[in-house]
């Protein structure tokens, strides 16, 4: 058959781990389907980072503020990184996965990557100031 062989995922480079091939440098870069989990650039999977979107500034009216997070993070964990990192209650969790677009680069069709959303709900008198930072 003519065209009907499978190639390999290209592999990224670097070596995160003895035996496993990761993305660009230290685990850097696009996931290329070896490694066992996909790592933020600072290597921490729990990291949340705020969104700061139309919809996401109407939510913290009603005390509610959007994260992106791992895709691989859980309800639990991020509770506990929000709260350690900004020192507040949290409620409630609520996460979806955003699917990544179809997109052509250089003629060529491609895709995004997914990544993971976040509506973490404050106890009530509990705010997050988004316009300072952490440190």
């Amino acid at each position: 058959m003519v065209g009907s062989h499978v190639r390999r995922p290209v592999i990224l480079g670097g070596v995160d781990e003895p035996g496993r091939q990761c993305g660009l440098g230290a685990g850097i870069g696009k996931y290329d389907g070896f490694c066992a989990e996909r790592r933020w650039p600072r290597g921490d999977l729990n990291l949340p980072r705020p969104l700061v979107t139309e919809k996401a500034t109407a939510l913290s009216e009603q005390n509610q503020f959007v994260f992106r997070v791992s895709i691989e993070a859980t309800k639990p964990e991020i509770k506990a990184s929000v709260e350690a990192l900004f020192g507040v209650k949290v409620l409630a969790v609520n996460t979806l996965v955003v699917k990544g677009k179809t997109k052509r680069f250089k003629g060529r069709p491609g895709q995004r990557s997914d990544w993971k959303k976040a509506m973490v709900k404050l106890a009530e008198g509990q705010s997050i100031d988004l316009t300072t930072g952490l440190a």
